[in-house]
């Protein structure tokens, strides 16, 4: 049996876990999913994969393993939980590849990578950078960390979920890369929703003015995904609010390490915190423009 012919496994069939299995799906292979949501394993049979009962399953069944779930303290248990992938292996099987497309804190990957056993688990840190629309297509770029054995295993999973990628050297950097370019991501969101909220109250047309900013010195890529969102009230969410500020605070927990101010990053985690009072959290991230709009100087018209 070839490689593509061995089924990989999918842990988590949120918006970017459903982005990878429609790229796995487009290359051919056959994707065995798992996710605590039931109405998310049966998104993931109608795109084509099939539905495992546990992590359990999927560990003793495919040798290359995507891990798309929420946060670090999930990764973790995925893999060392009691009903994780090292407890589920049997003895002398071959080694799984996890290839984890979340993004996490960087030096607890990076010491779980460090800690796990290479002849049962090898570890390729995977977060993308882009929307789970761009990765859908194959347009996001894969930020790689980890041992040159352990990615060469997973090359052709990671060719298909993210055709261009970057190698950052060992495991960890993947992740540092994705909080920095994350960081320049919410800053231009902002930045985007509240150029929107000032032009439409000096009473220009946004969407007008949003092709005109396109055809500016101040064009970035933020106005072709998330300006017509903004514009149009559309929150349908390719990343999700909750999704956006919890980066954020690792970039906060990271800068505190570092001994830097990231006084723009705490602007926009504020921004995000009061999306997520205001029971916008499943929302697009797009919907930074409605925090923008509820923040106005004392004393003008609302």
């Amino acid at each position: 049996m070839t490689e593509k012919q061995h089924p990989v496994g999918l842990i988590g069939a949120g918006l970017m876990g459903m982005a990878c299995a429609k790229r796995l799906r487009g290359a051919g292979f056959d994707v065995l999913g798992y996710d605590v949501d039931p109405a998310k394993l049966a998104r993931l049979a109608q795109q084509g994969g099939r539905p495992a009962s546990s992590v359990a399953e999927i560990a003793r069944t495919c040798r290359r393993i995507v891990l798309a779930v929420f946060n670090t303290d999930q990764v973790e248990d995925v893999i060392e939980g009691p009903d994780g992938m090292l407890p589920a292996l049997p003895p002398g099987a071959l080694p799984v590849t996890a290839i984890c497309v979340s993004t996490c804190d960087p030096d607890r990957i990076a010491e779980l990578a460090g800690r796990l056993p290479a002849d049962r688990v090898r570890y390729v840190e995977a977060p993308v950078s882009g929307s789970s629309d761009q990765a859908a297509r194959g347009e996001a770029l894969g930020l790689i960390g980890g041992e040159e054995s352990a990615i060469g295993e997973a090359r052709d999973v990671i060719d298909a979920i993210c055709p261009r990628w970057r190698h950052l050297g060992a495991a960890g950097n993947g992740g540092r890369a994705k909080l920095a370019i994350n960081l320049i991501l919410g800053v231009n969101r902002a930045a985007l929703a509240e150029g929107l909220v000032f032009a439409e109250r000096l009473g220009l047309d946004p969407e007008a003015f949003l092709a005109v900013a396109r055809d500016s010195a101040a064009y970035s890529q933020v106005m072709d995904i998330k300006g017509g969102k903004m514009v149009k009230g559309d929150f349908a969410p390719q990343g999700f609010v909750t999704q956006s500020l919890k980066d954020f605070l690792l970039m906060a927990e990271q800068a505190r390490h570092i001994g830097q101010r990231l006084p723009l990053a705490e602007t926009y985690t504020g921004l995000m915190q009061g999306c997520v009072e205001n029971g916008e959290g499943d929302w697009d991230n797009a919907a930074v423009i409605q925090e923008i709009r509820r923040r106005t100087q004392a004393g003008s018209v609302p």
